[in-house]
Formats: C-alpha cells, structure tokens, sequence
C-alpha cells in the first residue's frame, strides 16, 4: 500500500509517501509558516531538495500545495492522488481514551476536540490535518497513531499524580507521556538487531532532541516515562524546562505578576537549555558554544546530561534491571560528546562504551565494548515507518 503520513503542527505540516510493500520512502517534505508571511515547502525526492514559496493560509492549502508536488511531473512520485490508498496521522495526545491506531469517524474527531484542553498547541492541528485530508482525499481511511497510546501500560501508581484525587477524576489529570511512537519502534528495531525477543529485554529508550522523553520498556511495552500530563514535563529540553519545583512556578507568577497562559509561554518556550544558556533553541549552537568553554552554554548541557543520566539509572529501579539503552532523535542520533557524558555518569553500572565506534554522527548500532555491562545502541528512529505500518493494518481490516 502507499501510505501518506502526515504529522500537523500549529504552523507546519510534514508528509512522507510510504510504500509499505518495500518500506520504501518515495517523497516527503516539510511545509512551515502555514497561515505566516513568507509560507514555503521543502520537498525532497531521491535525494533532491527543493523549495518553493508559496501561500499557505490554512492547513487545507498546505496539503493540497503538498499534494501537487507528489504529483508533479518534474519532482512528483506518484501520477494521481488516487494512488494514495491511506493516510495516516501523528497524534500527541489520546488522552486514555485512545490506546491504539483509530480509524477516524465523526465521533472520533468529537472526542479528538474535547482533548484539546490536554494538548492545546498540538491537537488543533492534528484535527486541521485530519479534515484537510478527508476534504481532499475523500473516501481514503484516515487512521489515528496516538504518541500516548504506548505508554498506557504504565502501571496506576506511576501515573496518577500525589494530589487530590479528584483532579483525575474531574479533569483526567495524570501523567500520559509522549514520543511514544518513537519509543515503540526503537525498542522492536534494537531487539531485532541484536537476534532477541523484546519480550526479553528491559530497554531505556532515550528520544534526545529539541523535545526530549526517555521510556522504561520492559518486555516490549512501555512502564515508566519522563514526560507527564503534557511534554513539559520530564528532562530539560529546548526550551522547555521540565519538571520543577510547583513552587518555582507559583512563586515567579507571584513575583512577576503573571497570568497563567505568561508563565505558560516561559515554561514551554523560553526555558530549559535556551533559558539557562540564553544562546538559542537549538541544541546545537548552544553544544558548540559548550564545548568551547563558555560558561551558561557549558552549565546548560550539563544540566542535561546529568538529568538524562540520573533518568537511566532511576529506571533500573522501574524494571529491576537494565539490558540495553538506546539513543535517538536529533541529539541523541548525531550528539558524540552528549552520549559520552551520559554514560561517562553511568560507569559505576558498568557502562562502558567504545569511544572509536561513538564518535560517529550517522551510525545504526551498538556504541558500547563488549565488557559493558549494559548494552549501548544508537538507533534512528522512525516514527514516520511505524504509522504507516499501523494505518495499513487498520485500513486493510476494514
């Protein structure tokens, strides 16, 4: 089947055409500034790279400019959008009310609306992307691959938080976690690397980029994760801060006078390794500044690491014990010295990594020696892969 993936954020929108029969990416891109000035689309296709401005004010303009350039006659991949048998959607948040890959009906798309509140910044989008796509693509399945469904495993006394109890039962509060799509391919991906079950393994799957989440999955499913009731939470990340102290942030809304959707923006936009290094958002202005000695850049990376390290180990606890971690998403695929530094901290687990094979920034695979105690992988992640194979096995049970 060719399946179009789609994953619709505030202001973007990315695509990937995926044959499943061969697992083969035809064409994707990526639209920005949807609804901005000076909207484009990158789209690339056998390798090539191209760029086209062109207004974009809502997600349905988007997706069918995106559209036309999988059909193109100079960049296109496919003839006719008739050849797209199913699309299938990157979801944040699911709430407990999704658990697994959905087939969207009206009823779904209801339900998807009375989670916004849980997801504010993501889940109007994603239903901008489902309506686009059932308005251009009419009588295609749309298929829901929820970031939370994975973590649904996570046992009752790891997720409900210590306050009032009625909180969760008013307003579902708890933690739900995220990049769980992530997770649950890289968990399969390195268990089948290594020859083994992954019903055998207990995995700490560390996804490291601009948004950073690490997963406890032991025996394939997820039992313990970093980010909570939204992906605030958990390490500090690119701009936002993670778990704090509740009174840090009362205490500053006091001082500051702030209201919540303020402190709101601080929290998410301004923080974590932006806001201790004040360089930028992206991990690696502030890396390259770090590892040249400046002293906010340097104390910002290593608050990060020391967390990411201090998670592994906590997990050990969750599962009894750790066979592999693993490493992916943007720093944690190309970042050398970051994956050092965090096992570095982790050396009294007898982690011990081969510094030759580590200082790579392309590689699928194992990074640690063989005396490691703990096996250390690093291992692309697919996200885009997974949905596909997820909406193809909804669209061909229907």
């Amino acid at each position: 089947m060719k399946i179009l993936v789609i994953n619709s954020g505030s202001s973007s929108l990315k695509y990937q055409l995926i044959d499943t029969s061969t697992n083969e990416t035809l064409g994707k891109g990526y639209v920005e500034r949807i609804g901005q000035a000076e909207s484009f689309l990158t789209h690339k296709v056998n390798g090539e790279k191209y760029v086209f401005n062109v207004s974009m004010p809502d997600h349905e303009t988007a997706l069918n400019v995106a559209l036309g350039k999988l059909t193109a006659e100079d960049v296109g991949v496919i003839k006719d959008i008739n050849e797209i048998d199913a699309i299938g959607h990157r979801v944040v948040n699911g709430g407990d009310t999704f658990t697994q890959p959905t087939y969207v009906t009206d009823e779904v798309i209801s339900k998807m609306e009375e989670l916004i509140p849980m997801a504010p910044l993501h889940n109007p989008a994603a239903i901008a992307g489902i309506k686009a796509c059932k308005d251009l693509m009419p009588g295609k399945p749309n298929v829901l691959v929820f970031d939370t469904a994975f973590h649904q495993t996570i046992p009752e006394e790891r997720y409900i938080y210590p306050i009032p109890y009625k909180y969760y039962e008013k307003y579902k509060i708890r933690k739900y976690g995220a990049h769980g799509i992530s997770h649950d391919y890289v968990s399969h991906r390195v268990a089948e690397l290594k020859g083994v079950p992954v019903e055998d393994l207990k995995i700490v799957s560390c996804h490291l980029g601009q948004g950073a989440s690490l997963c406890a999955v032991e025996g394939g499913k997820s039992v313990e994760t970093s980010m909570g009731f939204t992906p605030l939470g958990g390490i500090p990340m690119g701009t936002r801060s993670g778990d704090l102290d509740p009174s840090v942030v009362t205490y500053i809304m006091k001082q500051e006078g702030l209201t919540p959707d303020e402190m709101n923006k601080i929290l998410n936009n301004n923080s974590g390794i932006y806001g201790v290094s004040g360089v930028s958002p992206d991990f690696r202005d502030v890396e390259d500044q770090a590892f040249a000695g400046v002293p906010k850049p340097l104390l910002a990376i290593k608050i990060f690491i020391y967390q990411v390290a201090q998670r592994i180990a906590e997990y050990g606890v969750s599962m009894q014990g750790i066979d592999v971690i693993t490493f992916c998403a943007g720093v944690g695929e190309r970042g050398i010295e970051d994956r050092e530094m965090i096992c570095d901290y982790l050396k009294y687990l007898g982690v011990e990594i081969d510094k030759e094979i580590n200082n790579s920034k392309t590689i699928e695979g194992k990074i640690s020696t063989p005396n490691s105690k703990i096996e250390v992988w690093v291992i692309p992640t697919d996200e885009e892969g997974l949905i596909a194979k997820y909406t193809e096995e909804v669209a061909k049970s229907l």
